[in-house]
């Protein structure tokens, strides 16, 4: 099997979800004078802008979790960071690539966003709003932990605009939320998403994880039935995977591969037979597939503004401790410690720490790539933006790809099959250039 191999099939340590391209290792300091420039320089006429802000803040650090979160910060520094992350806003706001730019999304992320209060909420929103306002942006994302939620929250979030929330259930079986570091419980989550549907948001997304430790068949068949039982607008499932930084991933490494630790956490193959199943089970009730991770009820609905949009090369620039953007053919990544971010914006400068320039061929693959994850390639877009037949430019990869039965090649396109949707992520290096092949991703 050309890209596939059975080494890989146990659940090591490292990345597996691709979220850019080229890897995130090979953006360096050295190429933030790149960075400065284009901020400086005027955007592509036509280019889709979001705006996505990092919320740090966490009741309890979960045990597979690896962004750069907060559990031990005080009502004040809560203020300070919130003061540092408008001011950054407002930097990037006089810039000649944003100013005067509509915002076609926004999306409030974290760490957990409904970790700050209906005031802070009602404070943040409008002062971001008085600097860059986002009243036509077709999506207003929210991520909530339940766990978090009142209903008084959720109506203000309902009256500043949010128009999807993102519920992160992950699993609906105690123990296991206990076990992986999870600070919400079962309750909760029926309690967050009652408020959440009598209040008639327009969308509203549930988060599940297939591989927390501790899940069996009998759970997940379980999670599955307790989601349908709700039915959200739409289901997202990520496979777990166990980065250098979290917990899991330490007391692996201590206690060893052999050790019962790494007996209880699920391999690839197990993950992708839940994530079928789940699949199976809300194909039947009437949901279908929108991306390798995700089922909506009614595409026309339940649409993906955010994911779609920088699927297909909008700019965004990233907010917040260690966010990351992508503005005007350039990757950016912000500082990722507390006190050189807060400490930078105090001074009135953006905490950029990183960047890498791309060009039109990284572009190309970067869009081939994260648009395979929706299950589907349109050669004709590839052709029209980049002037290239991906289909022959990348014809050995899509070949060997079909040969193990991961795509099909149609016409007018390629289409992943289940197989190839159920492991997209460890597919996509078929199509790396070779310098970007073999090394860390992070």
């Amino acid at each position: 099997m050309a890209t596939v191999e059975t080494s890989q099939e146990q659940t090591g340590l490292g990345n597996y979800f691709v979220a850019n391209y080229p890897p995130f290792s090979f953006w360096k300091r050295e190429h933030l004078p790149a960075a400065w420039t284009t901020l400086r320089s005027p955007p592509k006429p036509g280019t889709p802008l979001g705006l996505y802000l990092h919320i740090p803040f966490c009741r309890k650090r979960c045990k597979f979790c690896y962004f750069r979160v907060y559990t031990d910060k005080n009502a004040r520094d809560v203020e300070t960071y919130l003061d540092a992350l408008v001011r950054e806003v407002e930097l990037y706001s006089s810039l000649p690539v944003v100013s005067g730019r509509p915002l076609q999304f926004v999306y409030f992320g974290g760490g957990t966003p409904s970790y700050l209060s209906a005031t802070q909420l009602r404070g943040l929103f409008e002062r971001l709003q008085w600097i860059l306002p986002w009243n036509q942006a077709e999506e207003v994302t929210f991520e909530c932990e339940p766990g978090t939620l009142q209903q008084h929250k959720l109506e203000t979030l309902k009256e500043l605009g949010v128009t999807r929330l993102s519920l992160g259930v992950e699993n609906f079986d105690y123990d296991i939320l206990e076990f992986n570091g999870r600070a919400h419980h079962t309750e909760e989550i029926y309690r967050a998403y009652g408020w959440a549907r009598d209040l008639g948001f327009e969308q509203i997304n549930i988060d599940l994880i297939a591989g927390m430790v501790g899940e069996s068949w009998d759970n997940w068949r379980d999670c599955i039935c307790k989601t349908i039982e709700l039915d959200p607008g739409s289901v997202t499932i990520y496979q777990m995977e166990l980065p250098y930084n979290t917990v899991f991933s330490k007391e692996l490494q201590t206690a060893g591969h052999d050790g019962a630790m790494a007996r209880t956490i699920a391999d690839w193959p197990t993950k992708r037979a839940w994530v079928d199943y789940a699949f199976e089970e809300l194909a039947k009730a009437g949901y279908e597939v929108s991306s390798a991770y995700t089922m909506v009820k009614d595409r026309a609905r339940c649409r993906f503004v955010y994911r779609d949009s920088l699927w297909h090369g909008a700019d965004m620039f990233g907010t917040g401790v260690a966010s990351f953007g992508h503005i005007n053919g350039v990757h950016v990544q912000n500082v990722d410690r507390w006190e050189e971010y807060v400490g930078l914006l105090e001074k009135n400068e953006l905490p950029l720490n990183r960047a890498l320039p791309v060009g039109p061929r990284e572009r190309l693959i970067r869009e081939m790539i994260l648009q395979l994850k929706t299950g589907w390639v349109e050669p004709d877009y590839f052709q029209r933006k980049f002037n290239v037949p991906v289909l022959r430019e990348f014809r050995e990869g899509f070949e060997r790809l079909a040969e193990d039965g991961f795509v099909t090649l149609i016409d007018g396109g390629v289409e992943l099959t289940r197989a190839g949707l159920l492991q997209v992520d460890r597919l996509l290096s078929e199509f790396f250039d070779p310098q970007y092949r073999g090394t860390r991703y992070t």
